[in-house]
């Protein structure tokens, strides 16, 4: 089994233009100034993948929120909409009843 560290992925696809940019330009520095550099680029790097990805669960996490308050609209109309069918037809069986008891007792 091969472990990839998170950390040690960077993908120049997924940094911004000009990190990748002043990334080349270190490159083709001499060494005297390129090792100096470079440990301070690979953080700056890290530290842009690491907001990216951060930014990417955010979103993902606000869309579900979105999305779950979407169901829980939905749910909250359809149980206004039962309690209030359950309540007209709790009013209508009290208003029979009342007619019943008021009728005359000699009719029954």
């Amino acid at each position: 089994m091969t472990t990839i560290s998170r950390l040690a992925t960077t993908n120049t696809e997924s940094l911004p233009k000009d990190i990748v940019e002043l990334k080349t330009a270190i490159s083709e520095l001499p060494p005297e100034y390129s090792t100096k550099i470079a440990p301070l680029m690979t953080i700056v790097t890290e530290s842009t993948c690491r907001r990216r990805r951060i930014l990417s669960l955010v979103q993902e996490a606000l869309s579900q929120l979105r999305l779950d308050m979407k169901y829980l609209m939905f749910d909250l109309e359809a149980t206004r909409r039962e309690r209030d069918a359950y309540r007209t037809e709790l009013d209508q069986d009290e208003f029979e009843e009342s007619d019943y008891d008021e009728s005359d007792p000699d009719e029954v």
